[in-house]
C-alpha cells in the first residue's frame, strides 16, 4: 500500500492546490517564515559593524548569530511539546509575538553581553515556527499537495533571510547596527500581522491533536521520531548540509568587507543570492512529486558540491554566480528533506519536525562555528574544503534513504518502503 493511502482517507477534504483555503494557508505560512528568518539572520551581514561598535573581535561578534541559532535549536523540542497541547497555529503566533518583543529590546543593548543574552532568548522564541509549521502543513493540506505547499513555505525562509539581511545592511550604513536590527523587527511586526489575519480558521475543534488516528503518549511520539526508519538519516541531512551552508554565509561578510573592500551595504547585496533559494525550494516540491525525494535530494547535494567548489575564486562576479548555485541547491535539499520528514513521521509528526529543526540549527550553530575555527587556521580555502567534507558526508548518509517511500507517496523502486 502506498504512503498516500496510508495517510489520507478515501474522501480527504483537506485543501487542494488552487483552492482559496490552500492559497491563504500558504501565504500565512510564508509570512511566518519571513518574520522568523528576517529576525533570526538580521545580524549576519552587520557582524563587522557590531564588532566595531562594541570593540569586539570577529569571533565575539559572530556569537550574535550563532547563539541565536543555538537558542532556537535548544527549544525546538520544547515548542514541539507545547504545540501538542495548545495547537500549532497558536504556537506560531506566540513564538513570533515573543520574538518580536525581544527584537525591540536588542537595539537598546549597551554592551555586547546584553545583546548576546537578548539574541539567545530571541532565537529560543523563534523556535516555535520551524518546529510547528511543516507539521501543520502536513496535516492541514491534502497529502498530494503537501510537498508543494511545504516547498513554498520553505521558499519563505530565504525570502525572509534575504530581505532581512539586505534591510539590515542598508539600515546599518545609515544609522549603525542598531538600525539594522530595528528595521527587521518592524518587518517582523508586519509579517506577524499578515499571518494572524490571513491564516484560515479551522472548522470544528482546534489543532491540538496533530496526528490523525490514535495519538501516542508524548514519550511515544519522541521515541517514534527518533527510531522510525529513515528519519535519523533525514535529520543528518539537516545537520550536515546546514553546517556547510552557514559556514559559507557566516564568513561571507568578513571576506567581502576585508578581502574585496566592499562597504556594508554593498556586501549585503550578495545576499540577493537567496532569491535562488526561493526558486530552489519551490522547484523541489514539484520535482519531488515527479521524481521522488531520494533523486531530488542527491541531485541537490551534488549541486551544492559544485557551488562550493567554485567559491575559491578571486573574481567577485564568479563568486556571486557560484553562490547562486549553492543557495539554490541547499534550499532544494532542505525543502525535500523536511517534507519527507513530515510525510514519514505519521506518529509524532510534531516531535519529528522538532528534532529535524534541532538538527538543522545545531548544524547552523555548531558546525558553522567549527567552520570559523577552520577559517582562522586555514583561510577561506580551508573553510570551503571543510564545507565540502560535510556535504560529502551527508551524501553518504543519504544512501540509507534509497528504500524508503518518497514524499510523493510512492515507494522507491529499489525495494520495500514500509518501516
Amino acid at each position: 500500500m502506498s504512503a498516500t493511502s496510508d495517510t489520507a482517507p478515501l474522501h480527504d477534504t483537506r485543501p487542494r492546490a488552487g483552492t482559496r483555503a490552500y492559497r491563504r494557508t500558504v501565504v500565512a505560512m510564508v509570512a511566518a517564515a519571513v518574520a522568523t528568518f528576517a529576525q533570526l539572520w538580521s545580524v549576519q551581514p552587520i557582524l563587522p559593524a557590531i564588532a566595531t561598535g562594541f570593540d569586539a573581535s570577529a569571533a565575539e561578534a559572530a556569537l550574535a548569530a550563532s547563539l541565536a541559532t543555538g537558542g532556537l535549536a535548544g527549544f525546538t523540542l520544547v515548542w514541539g511539546g507545547v504545540a501538542d497541547r495548545i495547537g500549532r497555529a497558536r504556537v506560531i503566533t506566540l513564538s513570533l509575538l515573543v520574538a518580536t518583543l525581544l527584537g525591540c529590546l536588542a537595539p537598546l543593548a549597551a554592551d555586547l553581553p546584553v545583546l548576546l543574552v537578548v539574541r539567545v532568548l530571541q532565537g529560543a522564541a523563534l523556535g516555535g515556527v520551524p518546529a510547528a509549521a511543516v507539521a501543520y502543513l502536513a496535516e492541514e493540506i491534502h497529502p498530494l499537495d503537501a510537498p508543494r505547499a511545504t516547498g513554498l513555505y520553505i521558499a519563505g525562509n530565504p525570502l525572509g533571510g534575504m530581505g532581512g539581511r539586505l534591510l539590515a545592511g542598508f539600515a546599518a550604513d545609515l544609522g549603525g547596527w542598531q538600525w539594522g536590527i530595528a528595521a527587521n523587527t518592524l518587518l517582523g511586526v508586519l509579517a506577524l500581522t499578515v499571518f494572524v489575519l490571513v491564516l484560515p480558521r479551522r472548522r470544528g475543534s482546534d489543532d491540538r491533536a496533530p496526528d490523525r488516528g490514535a495519538a501516542p503518549r508524548p514519550s511515544g511520539r519522541l521515541r517514534a521520531a527518533l527510531t522510525t526508519r529513515g528519519l535519523p538519516a533525514l535529520y543528518a541531512q539537516a545537520l550536515l548540509l546546514m553546517g556547510a551552508f552557514m559556514t559559507v554565509y557566516n564568513l561571507l561578510g568578513f571576506r567581502l568587507v576585508q578581502d574585496f573592500g566592499l562597504s556594508q551595504s554593498a556586501a549585503s547585496l550578495l545576499f540577493l543570492a537567496y532569491t535562488a533559494g526561493m526558486l530552489g525550494s519551490a522547484v523541489a516540491g514539484a520535482a519531488t512529486v515527479r521524481w521522488g525525494g531520494y533523486a531530488v535530494l542527491l541531485a541537490a547535494s551534488a549541486l551544492m558540491a559544485v557551488g562550493l567548489s567554485g567559491l575559491v575564486t578571486t573574481s567577485l562576479v564568479a563568486l556571486a554566480a557560484t553562490l547562486l548555485v549553492l543557495t539554490f541547491a541547499f534550499f532544494a535539499a532542505h525543502a525535500t528533506a523536511s517534507a519527507w520528514v513530515g510525510r514519514r513521521a505519521v506518529a509524532g509528526r510534531a516531535r519529528a519536525m522538532a528534532v529535524y529543526t534541532l538538527a538543522y540549527y545545531l548544524g547552523a550553530s555548531l558546525f558553522s562555528w567549527c567552520g570559523g575555527l577552520v577559517y582562522d587556521a586555514a583561510g577561506w580555502g580551508g573553510a570551503v574544503a571543510y564545507a565540502l567534507g560535510l556535504v560529502a558526508l551527508a551524501a553518504l548518509v543519504a544512501l540509507r534513504l534509497r528504500r524508503l517511500p518518497d514524499p510523493a507517496g510512492g515507494t522507491a523502486s529499489t525495494g520495500e518502503g514500509r518501516a
